[in-house]
C-alpha cells in the first residue's frame, strides 16, 4: 500500500472517530486522549532507551495520561493549572526517588529523570489542551444554550482541521514542487514548497471554520476573517514545528517511526506530532484574542 493510500485510509477511519469523540465531549473525550497520551510518552521512552538512557517510563506515563484527565475533571485553565503544576512536583519527586533506587550512578540516573519528565510534558500536557478546548464554548459565553456538543466539537476541530489541510497540502505540494529542502538532516521529504503550501493550506482551512462555526459560536469575535487566516497560518507554523521535532527525536533514536500501534502507518507521536504545539497555540490564541 502506498503512502498516500495509508493515510487515506487512516483518514477514513480516524478523523470520524476523533470528531465523534469531540462531539460527546466529557470523559467519552478523555479517557481515550489520555491513553493516547500515555502511549505517546512510552514512544517516546523506547526512542530513548534504544540510545541506552533507560528512562523511568511507567512514572512518566501515568503523568502523561494524568495530565488529560485532570484537564476533564477541571476543564477551566485557572482551575486545571494548579493540579497541573502539582502533578508535574509529585511526578518529579517520584521520578527522582525512583531514579535513586534504580539506578546506579552508572546509568545516567540525570538523564532517566529528565526524560521521564519531559515525555510527560511532551505528551501528555500538550494534549489535555484538547478538553480545554472543547470547554471553551461554555466557559467564555460563545454559545447559547445548555447543548455544547457541535459548539464543543467546532473549537476542538479548529487546530485539527488546520493541522490535517495544511500537511495535506504540504504532501501534495511537496511532492510535486519541491526541490529545495526545508531541514534536509531531519526530515529529507520536506521542502520549503510544501511549508509554504501547509502555510497557506492552514489560513484557508481556519478562514472556511470561521464561516461554518460562527452559527454555533455567536459570541466568538477573533476580529474578522484575516485574523482567523494568520490563526491558521500560526498554527500551520506550529503543525511543522512539531513535526520537525518529532522527526528530530525518532533519528536520535535510530528509528523511521515512533512505533507500530497503527499497523502500516506509524505510532502515536507520528499521529500527533503536529498537534503537540498546535493544540495548546490553538488554546491560547483564541482566549487570548476572544477571551
Amino acid at each position: 500500500m502506498s503512502e498516500l493510500s495509508r493515510r487515506v485510509a487512516v483518514a477514513v477511519v480516524g478523523i470520524p472517530a476523533v470528531l465523534g469523540l469531540a462531539y460527546l465531549g466529557g470523559w467519552f473525550l478523555a479517557v481515550p486522549i489520555a491513553g493516547f497520551a500515555a502511549w505517546g510518552a512510552h514512544e517516546c521512552y523506547r526512542l530513548a532507551s534504544v540510545q541506552g538512557l533507560g528512562p523511568l517510563g511507567v512514572v512518566g506515563s501515568a503523568t502523561s495520561a494524568g495530565f488529560v484527565l485532570l484537564a476533564a475533571w477541571r476543564p477551566v485553565f485557572a482551575d486545571f493549572a494548579p493540579w497541573a503544576l502539582a502533578l508535574v512536583g509529585v511526578s518529579t519527586g517520584v521520578t527522582l526517588v525512583a531514579a535513586m533506587l534504580c539506578r546506579p550512578p552508572d546509568q545516567h540516573p540525570l538523564a532517566a529523570s529528565a526524560i521521564a519528565v519531559f515525555g510527560s510534558v511532551y505528551a501528555g500536557l500538550s494534549l489535555s489542551f484538547i478538553p480545554l478546548l472543547r470547554g471553551l464554548p461554555g466557559v467564555e459565553g460563545w454559545a447559547e444554550g445548555e447543548a455544547m456538543g457541535w459548539p464543543g466539537l467546532f473549537i476542538v476541530a479548529l487546530p485539527l482541521v488546520t493541522t490535517w489541510v495544511g500537511d495535506g497540502s504540504a504532501f501534495f505540494a511537496g511532492t510535486a514542487w519541491g526541490k529545495k529542502k526545508l531541514a534536509p538532516t531531519i526530515s529529507p521529504n520536506k521542502s520549503w514548497v510544501g511549508f509554504w503550501a501547509d502555510l497557506i493550506g492552514a489560513s484557508v482551512a481556519a478562514v472556511l471554520w470561521m464561516i461554518l462555526a460562527q452559527p454555533l459560536l455567536p459570541g466568538l469575535d477573533l476580529g474578522g476573517l484575516w485574523v482567523v487566516a494568520l490563526i491558521g497560518a500560526f498554527l500551520g507554523v506550529a503543525g511543522v514545528i512539531g513535526d520537525l521535532v518529532e522527526s528530530l527525536l525518532k533519528r536520535g533514536g535510530g528509528a523511521k517511526d515512533s512505533g507500530t500501534f497503527f499497523p502500516g502507518h506509524g505510532g502515536v507521536l507520528d499521529r500527533i506530532d503536529s498537534l503537540v504545539f498546535a493544540v495548546p497555540i490553538a488554546y491560547c490564541s483564541l482566549v487570548l484574542i476572544a477571551g
